[in-house]
């Protein structure tokens, strides 16, 4: 619990102190908005800045910080220090300035920011890649919830109809109208939901394993887990480190702020409150599987079901969602399985909602199509909508094959990660300011996902030695592409 304790606090110092380093380094002022200078009332419409920030947490964050931190934390402690100084010096400083780009060029998209900055080849291959990235993700958020809620009452085809008819009134309507009245609710109870059990944590004080135990591979030692740390863990606790999947979803709110100075509460703010989300459930799956938790919290006929089995057997059967339910439902009784209810079906359906909406706005700057008229935005989501019922129809008939997909969705992520990292590069260096503030994280992750490229056994399956040689060449080949193009700049300041 020691280490849980300082990882808090050096969160909150992390958003006090480091973001405020990062909104020096960007430098916001008092131009006029996206917001307020073209309202639209559809995509461009001004909102209350607690809104915004209720909005920004839910969007970026879905399952990812919980489910995410849950497996993570099988590789053992060393999770505390990847979410604490993974959100404070990396993924909190891509939100932010990738956001803040973001609000300066109109509140346009991660590809087009990329293409910017990165060049017309790197727009076009995002274009393409995050359209992939969001119709997947809309479409896996569809058909688990609908067999969650199916469970509950109803049929599970009758739910995803009802869910699939809610992502198309999301994508379509104006963001005030849906987006900006329930999402903040649906925030709010997962903020709760996280309180609730932090304060239970704090209530049992249980024993738990302290970074200073050992950085190794726990979940080698004691789970039979077969994945290197290096890079698995990296990319298994994604939400609530550094996500790259945030990049596409802050233009949606930078099309909402009055002001620019509401950017560190937002982008910085909401990132580093997702990564108190996931430090707590982080070190609830520590407690459930390092300190026996799992016997505390499980009914004594599911306990005695696991008596003398080995522990890959336990992480199998306890997948994240049903740690979730069951710590939940302990703890917190009735109401803690409402609360998990709302973690593992609400949170999802918002974030897949959310997908299908920047899958339309990545497709309508791509194209340069207005959005002001609802036959407009109709024409252009039907071939999102086609994709995503199309994907969703292959899932039902093979409810195995998605999860093999959904590995590389993990991936994935993290590659728009390390791209939007040297974006951010590209564009303080150009603006002759501290680069080195996403410099460094950019390297890192371009390690991980070349690294996890080479060894992932679902990809190249190459040995790790080989892998972290092949990884380590490539990263230092970007490092001194960086540097050459760098020479070449002129002297004088490009600003945003």
């Amino acid at each position: 619990m020691i280490t849980f304790i300082i990882s808090l606090i050096a969160l909150f110092v992390g958003y006090q102190l480091y973001g405020r380093v990062a909104e020096r380094v960007f430098g916001p002022d008092d131009r006029p908005t996206p917001a307020v200078s073209h309202p639209d009332g559809i995509d461009y419409v001004v909102l209350p800045g607690w809104r915004i920030f209720m909005i920004q947490f839910l969007n970026i964050a879905g399952t990812g910080p919980i489910f995410g931190a849950i497996m993570g934390m099988w590789f053992g402690p060393a999770a505390y220090l990847w979410i604490v100084f993974g959100c404070i010096f990396g993924g909190a400083v891509h939100d932010y300035i990738s956001g803040m780009l973001s609000l300066r060029h109109g509140g346009c998209g991660l590809p087009e920011l990329t293409g910017r900055y990165l060049g017309g080849g790197a727009r076009k291959f995002l274009v393409i890649f995050t359209m992939m990235m969001m119709v997947l993700v809309g479409a896996f958020f569809v058909y688990c919830p609908a067999i969650i809620l199916a469970g509950i009452w109803g049929e599970k085809m009758m739910w995803v109809i009802i869910i699939f008819l809610y992502y198309v009134a999301t994508t379509m309507m104006p963001v005030d109208k849906i987006i900006g009245r329930i999402y903040p609710a649906f925030a709010l109870s997962m903020l709760f939901m996280v309180l609730a059990m932090g304060v239970v944590l704090f209530i049992k004080q249980p024993v738990l394993p302290e970074v200073w135990d050992g950085l190794g591979n726990w979940g080698a030692e004691r789970l039979g887990l077969n994945q290197p740390l290096f890079p698995a863990l990296f990319v298994t606790i994604a939400c609530g480190a550094v996500s790259g999947f945030h990049a596409t979803q802050s233009p949606m709110m930078a099309r909402c702020m009055k002001s620019e100075r509401q950017g560190r509460a937002v982008f910085y703010g909401a990132m580093v409150t997702e990564g108190v989300v996931a430090l707590v459930w982080a070190t609830i799956s520590s407690y459930f599987f390092f300190a026996d938790g799992w016997r505390d919290v499980c009914p004594p006929e599911v306990v005695a079901k696991f008596e003398g089995q080995d522990a890959l057997s336990l992480i199998q059967f306890f997948d994240a969602p049903t740690v979730v339910n069951i710590v939940c439902h302990s703890w917190l009784g009735v109401f803690g399985s409402i609360l998990a209810l709302l973690g593992i079906v609400a949170a999802p359906i918002t974030t897949g909602g959310s997908s299908f909406r920047t899958a339309r706005l990545i497709l309508s700057e791509a194209f340069h199509l207005k959005q002001s008229s609802a036959r407009s935005r109709l024409m252009l989501s039907l071939p999102v909508f086609a994709v995503g019922i199309a994907l969703l129809a292959w899932q039902i008939g093979n409810p195995s094959g998605f999860s093999t997909v959904w590995q590389y969705v993990a991936w994935g992520t993290q590659v728009m990660a390390a791209i939007t990292l040297w974006m951010c590069t590209s564009y303080l260096t150009q603006a002759r300011k501290c680069y080195w503030m996403t410099l460094l994280p950019a390297l890192f992750m371009t390690m991980v996902v070349v690294d996890f490229f080479f060894v992932s056994p679902t990809i190249c399956g190459l040995s790790e030695t080989l892998s972290y040689v092949l990884a380590g060449l490539v990263t230092a080949a970007a490092l001194v592409r960086f540097i050459i193009w760098k020479k070449g700049l002129p002297k004088e300041a490009t600003e945003a």
